[in-house]
C-alpha cells in the first residue's frame, strides 16, 4: 500500500488561495466530461439572493492513479456574488463538485472524497485563515496504553455528551470512573443530521455535527491529559450511496467502478473493493491521516467480514499490516509518534469487529484485539433461564481457545478479545429480564427495578480475561431498548440520561463499577493472569453459581457469582494457604484457609463475591 498525495487532494487554503485536487479515474475532458466546483461562504448558503460562485477544473492524468482534476482560486480578487455576501471574509465556506457529462447531463452534488471539514448534508468545506492546532507540552510525553491494562469506553459523540465540548466537560469524570481508553462511534461525514455515522461520505475529517477539527484535536488532547486513549470507529467495507467513488460511476451507468465492487462480502449495500490499488491506498492514507494529524491511538475496524479475504489477502489483512509497520518504521520520526512505543513494545491499538471469526483474525493477522459475541452470547442464554450455558459463559469469560500472543515476520503482538454484556449494536442488559411498554415497541425500555440481575454479569467482564468495555451510561442503569433491525436502530438519538447517575440504581450500579475497575488496575491477576475455569455442574451449575480463579505470581483471587434467586453455598478447594479479603465488602470480611482443604463459600442472590489472598502461610 502507498500513501495518496495529500499534498495535492482535496481543498488547501493559504492567504486565501485555494487549491482544489480530485482523483476520478474513467472520467478524462476527452470523454467531453467538465468538472466545477461551486463554493459559498458559510453565512451565505441559505439566502436566495446569493448563490455560490462556480469554478472550473482543469484536466491532467496522474501516471499512478489516472485522471486527476484540479483548479485554483483566490478568495481575495474573485468579485463577491452579492453586495450583502460575505464573500472574503474569514471563516469556513462549503463547496461541492458538479459534473456535465455529454451523455448524462448535469451530476450535482458531489462531495469531495478528500475534504478536511464539511459542512451540512452533502458540503465538503475548508476555512479561510485556518491555523494548525497547536498541541499541549503533555502530548509530547503521552504513551498509548499496554494492551493489557486497558478499560474500554464506547460513546458515541452526541448522545453522551451532545457534542465535542460536552464530551471533554466529562473526561474527568471517565478519569475517575478508571476509564483509560476511549472508543468513539464514527465520526466521519454523513448525510443524515441523526445517525450512527456506518454509512461514511467523507474519510478524513469529523463530522459538521460534532464540530470542526480543532474541536476534535483539543477532545483527544484534552483525553490524553486525563491518561485515555482514543480509538476510532473506521468504517472500511462499504460507504454511503453518496460517497463519490459510488454515486459518480452510478450516476454515469459505468459497469465498472475504479474503487466499488463486490469483494468478499457485501453486507449494508455495495462494498468496497479492495483488488483496486486505488482503494488499498486510499484506506491507508485515511489511517495515516487519523494517527497524523488527529493523534488517536488506534482503530476499531468495523464489519471486517465486508473485505476478509484471507490472512494473506490485499484487503483486510494487508491494511492493518502496513498500519502497523507503518508505524514501527516511526519509531525515530517525531514526538508524536513516540505515543506508540513503550519498553520495546508498539502498542498501536487495532481491533476488529469480526464477529465470524475472532479467533482467526487475532492469530492470523496484525489485528491485536477483537469484538467478540460469544460472552455476551453466552451471558444472554444465562439470562433468558438457560441454566445449561453457564459452563459456556464459564469458558467464554476465560476467552477459551484464543490466543494472547503472536510472533508474525519477527513481530511479538500481544494479543486479545473483548468482554461486553452492552454495545452499541445491542438492547441494554436489563432487557434481557424484563421489559417496559412505551407507546409502541420502538420505545419500550429495559425494566430498570431489576438492575440487581445484572450485577453478577458486571463482576464477570470486569474480571475476566480480555479488555472489558462499557457502553455509555452502562456503568449507572442506562435502560434503552434496541431494535434487532430497522432505521429505528440508526435514526433514533438516545442520549445518555444523567440523571439517572444519581439515583438509588444509579448510585448503587456504579460504586459496583468503580470498585471492580478499581480492583482490576491494581491488581495484576486480574490485567495479565491465568484464567481458571471450574467447571462443576453438580457443585456449582445447577445451584446458578459459577466459579473461576485469576492468578498471577503469587496474587490468587477466586471470584464466585450467583446467577439465581437465592442465595448459595458451595465448596471450594484454595490453592494457596492464607488469609483471604473479599474484594466487594472490605476488610470485615476475613477468611483464613488452609491448601486444598474444603472451605464452603456464600455468595448472595443475583451478586458476587471476589475472594483475594492477602497473607500466604
Amino acid at each position: 500500500m502507498k500513501l495518496l498525495p495529500l499534498d495535492k487532494l482535496g481543498a488547501r487554503e493559504t492567504n486565501g488561495i485555494v487549491d482544489f485536487g480530485l482523483f476520478l479515474p474513467w472520467v478524462s475532458r476527452s470523454d467531453g466530461n467538465r468538472l466545477r466546483v461551486k463554493v459559498i461562504h458559510e453565512k451565505d448558503q441559505f439566502i436566495q439572493d446569493i448563490q455560490p460562485v462556480e469554478f472550473e477544473l482543469n484536466h491532467s492524468i496522474d501516471p499512478e492513479y489516472g485522471d486527476y482534476w484540479s483548479t485554483r482560486i483566490d478568495i481575495n480578487t474573485q468579485p463577491k456574488p452579492s453586495p450583502k455576501s460575505a464573500w472574503g471574509e474569514p471563516g469556513r465556506y462549503v463547496y461541492r463538485y458538479c459534473l456535465q457529462n455529454p451523455n448524462k447531463g448535469e451530476i450535482d452534488w458531489i462531495i469531495d472524497p478528500f475534504a478536511r471539514e464539511f459542512g451540512v448534508g452533502k458540503l465538503s468545506a475548508f476555512t479561510l485563515g485556518y491555523q494548525p492546532y497547536e498541541w499541549s507540552e503533555n502530548e509530547k510525553n503521552w504513551k498509548t496504553p499496554n494492551l493489557k491494562d486497558i478499560v474500554l469506553y464506547e460513546l458515541m459523540i452526541d448522545e453522551f455528551g451532545v457534542n465535542i465540548d460536552g464530551t471533554i466537560e466529562k473526561l474527568g469524570y471517565l478519569q475517575d470512573l478508571g476509564v483509560n481508553c476511549l472508543e468513539i462511534m464514527p465520526l466521519s461525514n454523513v448525510a443524515l443530521t441523526v445517525d450512527w455515522g456506518f454509512l461514511p461520505l467523507g474519510y478524513f475529517g469529523v463530522d459538521e455535527r460534532f464540530g470542526k477539527r480543532k474541536d476534535l484535536q483539543k477532545l483527544i488532547d484534552a483525553a490524553h491529559e486525563h491518561n485515555i486513549a482514543v480509538i476510532v470507529d473506521a468504517v472500511y467495507g462499504h460507504t454511503g450511496d453518496h460517497f463519490p467513488y459510488s454515486y459518480v460511476y452510478r450516476e454515469l451507468g459505468y459497469r465498472d467502478n475504479p474503487f466499488m465492487g463486490t469483494f468478499a462480502k457485501d453486507y449494508f449495500g455495495e462494498s468496497t473493493d479492495y483488488n483496486r490499488k486505488f482503494t488499498q491506498d486510499f484506506f491507508y492514507t485515511v489511517n495515516y491521516h487519523w494517527l497524523e494529524v488527529y493523534h488517536v491511538d488506534g482503530f476499531r475496524y468495523d464489519c471486517v467480514p465486508n473485505y476478509w479475504d484471507g490472512s494473506t489477502g490485499v484487503g483486510y489483512a494487508n491494511l492493518v499490516y502496513t498500519t502497523y509497520q507503518t508505524v514501527k518504521e516511526k519509531k525515530e520520526a517525531g514526538e508524536y509518534w513516540q505515543r506508540f512505543f513503550n519498553n520495546n513494545t508498539i502498542n498501536l491499538i487495532q481491533c476488529a469487529e469480526q464477529l465470524e471469526g475472532p479467533k482467526e483474525i487475532l492469530a492470523q493477522t496484525y489485528t491485536n484485539s477483537t469484538w467478540q459475541n460469544e460472552t455476551l452470547g453466552a451471558a444472554k442464554s444465562v439470562a433468558n433461564g438457560n441454566q445449561a450455558d453457564l459452563a459456556n459463559l464459564g469458558f467464554k469469560l476465560g476467552l477459551d481457545g484464543y490466543p494472547t500472543e503472536v510472533t508474525k515476520n519477527g513481530d511479538k503482538i500481544a494479543k486479545t478479545g473483548l468482554q461486553y454484556i452492552e454495545n452499541h449494536d445491542h438492547s441494554r442488559f436489563v432487557c434481557n429480564f424484563g421489559t417496559i411498554a412505551r407507546d409502541n415497541d420502538l420505545l419500550q425500555e429495559g425494566n430498570r427495578s431489576l438492575w440487581y440481575k445484572v450485577q453478577p454479569y458486571l463482576i464477570g467482564i470486569l474480571t475476566a480475561k480480555g479488555i472489558p468495555l462499557l457502553w455509555q451510561g452502562q456503568e449507572f442503569g442506562e435502560n434503552y431498548y434496541l431494535p434487532e433491525q430497522g432505521f429505528g436502530r440508526v435514526m433514533l438519538v438516545r442520549p445518555v440520561r444523567w440523571d439517572y447517575f444519581y439515583d438509588s440504581i444509579g448510585n448503587s450500579v456504579v460504586a459496583l463499577v468503580r470498585k471492580l475497575i478499581k480492583l482490576r488496575l491494581q491488581q495484576p491477576q486480574f490485567t495479565e493472569g491465568e484464567h481458571f475455569f471450574y467447571n462443576n455442574y453438580d457443585r456449582y451449575h445447577s445451584k446458578n453459581v459459577l466459579l473461576f480463579s485469576r492468578k498471577h505470581g503469587n496474587k490468587f483471587s477466586l471470584v464466585a457469582l450467583n446467577f439465581g434467586n437465592s442465595d448459595q453455598s458451595v465448596p471450594f478447594w484454595f490453592p494457596i494457604a492464607g488469609d483471604y479479603q473479599e474484594e466487594l465488602h472490605g476488610q470485615n470480611n476475613l477468611i483464613g484457609v488452609p491448601s486444598y482443604s474444603e472451605y464452603w463459600v456464600n455468595i448472595p442472590s443475583n451478586y458476587g463475591r471476589i475472594w483475594t489472598v492477602t497473607t500466604n502461610t
